[in-house]
């Protein structure tokens, strides 16, 4: 009986098809990347949300402190987290 031979590249998985039975295959790494305006987009976000949550502790937002400014800061954060997850 003859020894058994293993293949000596690597294993990867099959291409999954959509629901149309079409394969599209990935967007190649070269053609990934994200507008120049999106980083900046990301921090103004994330620092918008810090300075609201600040001038609504310290009392400098307009009508008086109010969760409305609490949750927008959140909101603010919460997005530019959220799109810091799809920077490339």
């Amino acid at each position: 009986m003859a020894p058994r031979q293993r293949s000596q590249g690597r294993a990867t998985a099959p291409a999954k098809q959509s629901q149309g039975g079409r394969y599209t295959p990935p967007i190649p790494r070269q053609q990934r990347h994200s507008p120049r305006w999106f980083p900046f987009v990301i921090v103004g976000l994330l620092v918008l949300g810090i300075l609201v949550i600040i001038g609504n502790y310290a009392g400098l937002a307009p009508g008086g402190t109010s969760n409305w400014y609490l949750l927008f800061g959140i909101a603010c954060i919460v997005v530019g987290l959220v799109m810091a997850t799809f920077y490339h």
